[in-house]
């Protein structure tokens, strides 16, 4: 049996190596151990001199000093022969003194890669003997056995024999370096392959990583570009499907390729030296490298690019299928580099082929070899799962995004009397849903409801019961109910939809008219009412218990709304985090108000500017939840721009009706809207007095425009229809449906409102 030499009991002294028939090292090579240069031949010192650094496989040592790779693999050493170094069965093949660069980070060796390759013709197989030595390769050759001899030869020769002379005693040949003394037995060419082998893996590994950094598409493009050029490559370009399918969706057809990115070294630095990006719409290579490159191609069914893609596996630029299947990439008019200078390598991702790379090389410079072609492989196959994974995250944040939207308004209504601004702010760019919410909704009577909530949570369950919770609100407030009752049904649909359906929400009525709002809060943050003169307070509001706990109690209080007066409304995220308590946050609140309002003087400050102060006191750290912010400024309605009055249901109503509105108007000096208003104002209450029982109620509005509403105590609502020829009546609504500038009717608890606009003259308006 066999003992690993690395054996700190069995460690025998190392033979010097042969001399070496390989140019000397010049002055201008890295150290041992340095990383290459990138444009110059890896060499690594011998006894007497350098050997050219292998093109093919190479031994890798495992942690407890085995050899990795496959069981059959041919372990890879250098030779005693006449050769001086030359590989064992057709592995390590020297390069040229011209070699193009070794890597600067690692590749995967090829026993730990891919198995070994059949020899070239005329190098012997394994367990043949070399020529002229009559040496055969055995497992372990160029270690040594036990007592620090090799193995004789069965014919009891002195072929491949080896006994370390005494100490002290080198025969006149150099010491080896101190860096291969752990590799006894060890040859130039062995040392640098397993040197290679170690750049190659360092390579891959910083490469894949930064690959594997991208989040997005862009990112993981960018990361194969500049992780090749220049080490690997001297240009690079990468085509993507278009569009890219998104998981188990079938793709488009015909296949269509698009350059998505290239890059190059520039045939002329600039001053700096540093390289130049090329983007997809500049897809020139340089004329060192065919010009320029088609930005589609389309992929013919069973045409040679169809073979290749399907075929996964990289190939040399030479190959008669790549020659064939570059132009249909490519363009026809592109003239690449002769040689093994071009590798197309298929990106294949989970399911299917997403595209192709091309790798190329300059003429002037060294061709690829055997090795590469393994890592063009290892980049293109975690190129083309990082395109997959960030296709599906695309989709996901899509989704995400198009959730958030959908459950927040798009916009917020400008209702009378009141001016309205928002902001929303996901927890993380990660996590763009959340279960925070803001709404504001028009109420009978130019009344608006303020509404802002918070769902336990930040992920897609909490932003889906946040619609439900916000589209059960808006349903109720159309219903008129008071702000404690709809906080109640809220809570009972909390519980329908499960135990741990847990919410917080403020529900606010402004009335523009009365300048009073109605306020009821289920455990959220109370608001905070900034006044005309600057000065902040936090309303006092019963703070109530959460939505879905069940079995309590919600109570509501009437405060003053006056004009000039900011209300914000806004979510726990604004105000609490890991480094602040919620008091504290609403304290910082109410001074970030109160000094905004102070630079502003005795006018209040812009909604919108005020929203961005607001979300500005927000820290580095203080970002753990999702934030919604509503702020509204109450403008209210002067008693003088409103008409009221209380109609007997019966038939002189509709005359009566007109009379007080032609006074209204006379009054404000908008008699140019006589005639149509009287028309519609006749209309609607006379369908208000054929059913209610009840006084009917009629208000006008003088505000940007003229509003009318009619109150009766009937819920039903008026639909429009068309009426017939024959028919004595039914049009009514069409008329106001074509003259009035906005038309509606909202139910009330007691009863429905039907109202309409109307535009209001040049010149004309509140005072």
């Amino acid at each position: 049996m066999t003992e690993h030499p690395t054996s700190h009991h069995l460690r025998q002294p190392v033979p010097p190596a042969a001399p070496s028939a390989s140019p000397a090292r010049g002055p201008g090579s890295s150290p041992l151990g340095g990383v290459p240069d990138p444009r110059s031949a890896l060499q690594q010192p011998g006894a007497a001199g350098f050997a050219p650094l292998p093109g093919a496989g190479f031994a890798v040592r495992g942690e407890n000093g085995a050899d990795a790779g496959p069981p059959d693999a041919p372990l890879v050493t250098a030779g005693t022969g006449p050769g001086g170094g030359e590989p064992v069965a057709g592995h390590g093949r020297p390069r040229t003194a011209g070699g193009h660069a070794p890597y600067d980070d690692g590749l995967a060796a090829r026993g730990a890669v891919g198995g070994a390759q059949p020899p070239e013709q005329g190098e012997p197989r394994p367990g043949e003997p070399r020529p002229g030595t009559g040496h055969v390769p055995a497992e372990g050759i160029g270690r040594p056995r036990e007592g620090g001899r090799s193995r004789p030869p069965a014919d009891g020769g002195a072929a491949g024999a080896f006994v370390p002379p005494p100490a002290g005693e080198t025969g006149g040949a150099a010491p080896v370096p101190p860096a291969r003394a752990g590799h006894p037995g060890e040859g130039d060419e062995a040392a640098a392959a397993r040197q290679a082998g170690g750049d190659r893996l360092r390579f891959i590994g910083a490469a894949t990583r930064r690959i594997a950094r991208g989040i997005d598409l862009d990112e993981i493009v960018l990361g194969l570009c500049r992780a090749t050029v220049p080490t690997f490559a001297d240009a690079i370009l990468v085509y993507l499907r278009d569009p890219l399918p998104v998981g188990d969706e079938r793709p488009a057809e015909p296949m269509v390729l698009r350059l998505r990115r290239t890059d190059r070294i520039p045939a002329e630095p600039d001053t700096n030296g540093i390289r130049l990006p090329v983007l997809p719409a500049q897809p020139d290579l340089g004329p060192a490298m065919g010009g320029s490159a088609a930005e589609l191609a389309e992929v013919l069914a069973g045409g040679p690019l169809a073979e290749v893609l399907r075929g996964v596996r990289p190939l040399f630029g030479d190959v008669p299928a790549a020659r064939t299947a570059l132009p249909e990439l490519l363009g026809d008019d592109t003239q690449l580099p002769g040689g093994r200078r071009v590798i197309l390598a298929p990106l294949r991702g989970r399911r299917r082929v997403i595209g192709a790379a091309v790798f190329l090389r300059r003429p002037d410079r060294p061709a690829f070899e055997g090795d590469d072609l393994l890592v063009a492989a290892q980049l293109a196959t975690h190129t083309a799962l990082g395109v997959d994974k960030a296709v599906l995250y695309g989709r996901e944040a899509y989704i995400a995004d198009a959730l958030q939207r959908t459950m927040l308004p798009d916009s917020l209504p400008q209702p009378t009397g009141v001016r309205l601004a928002s902001r929303y702010l996901p927890a993380a760019e990660t996590a763009r849903v959340g279960g925070d919410w803001y709404d504001a909704i028009p109420l009978p009577g130019s009344r608006v409801a303020l509404v802002v909530g918070d769902v336990m949570g930040h992920s897609m369950t909490s932003a889906a019961i946040m619609g439900q919770l916000r589209t059960t609100a808006q349903t109720l407030a159309g219903l008129d109910l008071p702000p404690q009752e709809v906080l109640h049904h809220l809570d009972e649909q909390a519980q329908r939809l499960g135990s741990d359906r847990m919410a917080t929400c403020l529900y606010a009525v402004y009335d523009p008219v009365a300048h009073r709002i109605i306020v009821a809060n289920a455990g959220h943050p109370p608001p905070v009412m900034l006044h005309r003169g600057g000065r902040a307070e936090v309303l006092r509001v019963p703070a109530g218990a959460p939505i879905g706990v069940g079995g309590v109690d919600f109570e509501a209080v009437e405060l003053d709304a006056p004009a000039g007066a900011t209300l914000v409304l806004y979510t726990d995220g604004l105000v609490e985090s890991r480094i602040r308590d919620v008091w504290t946050g609403i304290e910082q609140l109410r001074e970030r108000l109160a000094e905004t309002a102070r630079l502003t003087g005795p006018n209040p400050p812009p909604l919108e500017p005020l929203c961005d102060e607001v979300l500005d006191m927000l820290g580095p750290g203080d970002r753990d939840d999702d934030i919604a912010l509503l702020a509204a400024r109450f403008d209210g309605i002067a008693p003088s721009d409103v008409a009221y009055w209380y109609l007997d249901p019966k038939a002189q109503t509709a005359g009566q009706a007109r009379r007080l509105a032609r006074r209204a108007l006379s009054r404000w000096g908008l008699e140019e809207l006589t005639d149509q208003v009287e028309l519609l104002v006749s209309e609607v209450v006379t369908n208000a007095v054929r059913y209610a029982e009840r006084p009917v109620t009629l208000r006008l509005l003088r505000t940007d425009v003229l509003r009318c509403e009619v109150g009766d105590d009937v819920p039903q609502l008026p639909r429009l229809r068309q009426a017939r020829p024959s028919d004595e009546g039914g049009r009514g609504l069409y008329l106001v449906n074509r003259m009035a500038r906005r038309w509606g009717a909202t139910r009330l608890s007691m009863g429905k409102v039907v109202w309409f606009e109307l535009s209001m003259p040049p010149g004309a308006g509140p005072r």
